[in-house]
């Protein structure tokens, strides 16, 4: 029987989204298995825990399990009416079918064939995984470990965001009644970066450029999520100034943005002396 899922993350009944998130990422970092490869006592709670992390993650099956509808499993509990059957249900319904739907299609003519329920699939497994900001922004491949140990290369489009979710087709929970495995759901932080930000599918980034070069002319190298490139900057620049560099954004589709870098003009010795008697000669 599984554990209170609230118990297993240790939070309270009445810890918000961002408690549950918090509580369930520490407990993942500490009992990752690629920290602790040939520790099954590990794996097993890194099991429970992101078990517990798919009921309380999820604010519909939290709400159910919070009025008892399923249990720490994500199993359905039986509701009964006041006549001690379950609810939208007759006391002979199931997979062999309503006796009294048969007799009532057959008076009426209905003719409908009785559809029978197959194998109910696994459950589900949700995960919270951070990225690179530049993963984010380009696309990637990465190889990620599940709750049971399986490493998978998982595919991450170019453009995704933080509270986007990746589905990763039958890579849940078996299913035991013999229908096809679930799907692990991956919900995704972005990291931020030190040194661009998003602005939709354009990267703004400021760009030091030498006093130099500012006033004479010249290039800078600048970090794109895709490498180093080189960026011409025209004599006369003044700090505050924006450089496009076109197709070095975040690339979504067949889109890709654009590279939007803030001029700031940098002294390469602030005490200069040379400098200095320049600058003072020429306000003479």
């Amino acid at each position: 029987m599984a554990v209170d899922p609230y118990k297993t993350l240790g939070v309270p009944k009445t810890a918000t989204e961002a408690e549950i998130r918090s509580a369930y990422r520490r407990k993942a970092k500490e009992l990752h298995p690629d920290l602790h490869p040939d520790d099954k006592t590990k794996a097993e709670e890194f099991k429970r825990v992101s078990a517990a992390w798919d009921i309380l993650g999820d604010k519909d099956k939290r709400a159910k399990f919070d009025r008892g509808e399923i249990d720490a499993d994500g199993n359905e509990r039986a509701a009964f009416s006041q006549g001690g059957f379950r609810q939208g249900s007759s006391p002979f319904s199931g997979q062999q079918g309503d006796p009294f739907e048969d007799i009532l299609s057959g008076m009426f003519g209905g003719g409908r064939t009785r559809r029978r329920p197959g194998p109910r699939k696994g459950r589900d497994i949700r995960y919270a995984v951070e990225i690179d900001f530049a993963d984010a922004a380009t696309g990637a491949r990465r190889r990620m470990t599940m709750a049971d140990g399986k490493t998978l290369d998982v595919a991450i489009p170019g453009g995704i965001e933080s509270g986007q979710t990746l589905r990763l087709k039958s890579q849940g929970q078996e299913s035991p009644h013999g229908g096809p495995p679930g799907d692990a759901l991956l919900e995704v932080t972005v990291r931020p970066s030190k040194v661009w930000t998003r602005d939709g599918n354009d990267l703004r980034m400021a760009a030091p450029v030498p006093l130099e070069t500012a006033v004479l002319g010249g290039s800078v190298d600048l970090s794109t999520p895709t490498g180093q490139v080189t960026l011409k900057v025209p004599a006369g620049s003044n700090t505050g100034r924006v450089l496009r560099l076109r197709g070095k954004g975040v690339t979504k589709g067949n889109r890709t943005g654009d590279l939007l870098a803030r001029l700031e003009i940098m002294l390469a010795d602030p005490e200069d002396s040379a400098l200095k008697s320049f600058l003072k000669e020429a306000k003479t």
